[in-house]
């Protein structure tokens, strides 16, 4: 038995923000004009409203593919609460009587879900899994800037995009996931984090904004190196171009051409997103898979803090 990726919804709130209007918003320390764009080839993001939470960009993406599903992963960087897993909020809006748990691995989490997801499948526990995603990240941008210091220190947040996503995963006897592989250099935990609301800092709003060095994380990413991706060529014996869809996590067009150029990724297949929707965070790779079709293979490729990358190719 094989789990197949059947279905695949996003949902983009309305409301955006261009990267003019960024800087714009900025009160204190006034950057240089048009830093944003031209640092990340980002031109707009979008910012769910104030009245909207994760779970309700998760709802939103995931209301037409929830039918007679057994599981429910809510798979986000964001969440509602630290308590309860925010699956439980996001069932409860669907109307879903299912069991349902988080899962959580900063960018990486959607495409680890569809990993516990697979897992589960085959193992026989479930036959129908449905994997969502709401990032809220705009909550966590600090837009009141001391110094250059502080806007360096906080400029990772001014890529970032809200967004929901959901992909179902079903048992099918003959086609689906059929390779995956993931690693980790935890080392690296520290080079980008969001810490407020956890036992470090739990109070202090001070710790409630995305903080990260680019060029560290860029560096950690280049250190691991691209092994991960190339052999899942050369246990599989395919090339990129066996593809109709290369997703891959998209935080910076500069970043993406350097991996693009050592993987050697044909551009016909990848999908850029970011210029037009930003860093949606896990609900990245979603909105690239959704330009498939059922038929096509595809290749995700996934990057996430803490730090941690992944490589999953699929028949859908």
């Amino acid at each position: 038995m094989k789990a197949r990726i059947t279905r695949i919804s996003t949902y983009l709130p309305a409301d955006t923000l261009t990267s003019d209007e960024v800087e714009r918003r900025i009160r204190g320390y006034r950057p240089p004009r048009g830093i944003v764009e031209r640092m990340t080839g980002i031109r707009r993001r979008h910012v769910a409203s104030d009245d909207q939470q994760a779970s309700d960009l998760a709802v939103e993406a995931a209301k037409e593919l929830a039918a007679d599903v057994d599981l429910l992963i809510f798979a986000s960087a964001s969440q509602d609460l630290v308590e309860p897993a925010t699956a439980h909020i996001v069932a409860a809006k669907l109307g879903l009587s299912c069991p349902v748990f988080d899962v959580k691995n900063a960018c990486n989490s959607l495409l680890n879900g569809i990993q516990v997801a697979e897992g589960l499948i085959v193992s026989g526990s479930y036959r129908r899994v449905l994997v969502c995603s709401g990032e809220t990240p705009s909550r966590a941008i600090r837009w009141r800037v001391r110094d250059r210091a502080q806007f360096v220190d906080a400029f990772a947040g001014y890529t970032l995009s809200d967004a929901g996503a959901a992909v179902l995963v079903e048992a099918d006897p003959t086609r689906g996931i059929f390779y995956r592989e993931f690693s980790a250099d935890s080392r690296a935990w520290a080079i980008g984090t969001l810490p407020g609301g956890g036992s470090m800092h739990p109070r202090d709003p001070d710790y409630s904004y995305f903080r990260g060095d680019g060029r560290r994380l860029k560096e950690a990413f280049e250190l691991i190196g691209p092994d991960l991706f190339l052999n899942a060529l050369k246990h599989t014996g395919l090339t990129w171009d066996d593809f109709a869809v290369i997703a891959v996590h998209q935080v910076a067009l500069p970043y993406l051409k350097v991996l693009s150029q050592a993987l050697d990724l044909p551009e016909d297949r990848l999908v850029i997103t970011l210029p037009d929707h930003g860093n949606c965070a896990s609900a990245t790779l979603p909105l690239q898979l959704a330009h498939a079709r059922e038929g096509d293979r595809v290749a995700l490729l996934g990057l996430g803090g803490g730090i941690s990358m992944g490589v999953m190719l699929a028949d859908l």
